[in-house]
């Protein structure tokens, strides 16, 4: 991932996908996708094309943010979210720590009886990749339908308690993941800034060694149209790779 103080993932070690938010109706009338967190990663949202919002809900309140293109969004994590599709809503949607949210770095808000270990909430919300296209979008839109049952609960309730909640359980259900996602962390976020320091320290001595290993890189998406959370996403393969010493 670093050698000789080279990072050859995306800037700051962060993921990038485009995604084209789901325009199904849910039972308030409203089109879009599945409301969740993240328990270590910040969120940003460049939007592209059509026209939507990002309804949030953290311990400060509930709020609608409007998306239209040009409009850049971020949120940190713990911020419940669930986008809104008002006229083909396309975003490219950058996230902190790449490989972390790929590794189960977000908890859909499902009714509280589904988070109460892993495998219960494996069984409601995993999409099967091997299943046919209509097996997965079924599966998809149940699960999304799932969770805005939560999210309207956690939206509805009085004071802080139920999010508390809802945050200490989605806490317990990743526990188990968490030497996983430190070392996919070590790999990404932390080896680009550990390189920059490095750059830093070379520059402050007067070398400039590093600047002849400079590489171009340019990818396609290594998938169309993937069943995610909050719509079809292109997601590109984008993990560091060693450079030249």
């Amino acid at each position: 991932m670093v050698s000789g103080g080279e990072f050859t993932g995306l800037p700051g070690g962060v993921a990038v996908s485009r995604l084209c938010v789901y325009d199904w109706p849910a039972a308030d009338g409203v089109r879009g996708g599945t409301p969740h967190l993240h328990l270590a990663c910040s969120e940003a949202y460049v939007v592209t094309g059509g026209r939507g919002a990002v309804q949030t809900l953290t311990a400060s309140g509930y709020e609608v943010t409007p998306l239209v293109p040009g409009t850049v969004a971020w949120f940190t994590p713990g911020t419940v979210h669930r986008l809104v599709n008002e006229d083909d809503l396309r975003i490219t949607v950058l996230m902190q720590n790449s490989g972390l949210p790929e590794a189960g770095d977000a908890v859909l808000t499902l009714p509280p009886e589904y988070l109460t270990d892993p495998e219960t909430y494996a069984a409601a919300t995993t999409v099967p990749a091997d299943a046919p296209e209509a097996e997965r979008e079924r599966i998809a839109r149940a699960r999304r339908d799932l969770a805005l049952e939560g999210f309207r609960a956690l939206c509805e309730a009085s004071g802080p308690e139920a999010l508390a909640a809802f945050h200490r359980a989605a806490a317990a259900l990743v526990r188990p993941r968490i030497a996983e996602w430190r070392e996919r962390w070590r790999r990404g976020a932390e080896a680009a800034a550990a390189a920059t320091g490095e750059q830093l320290d070379r520059l402050e001595r007067g070398d400039a060694s590093h600047l002849a290993g400079a590489v171009v890189r340019a990818e396609q998406p290594s998938e169309y149209g993937r069943f995610g959370m909050c719509g079809r996403l292109d997601v590109y393969a984008l993990d560091a790779r060693p450079g030249p010493a």
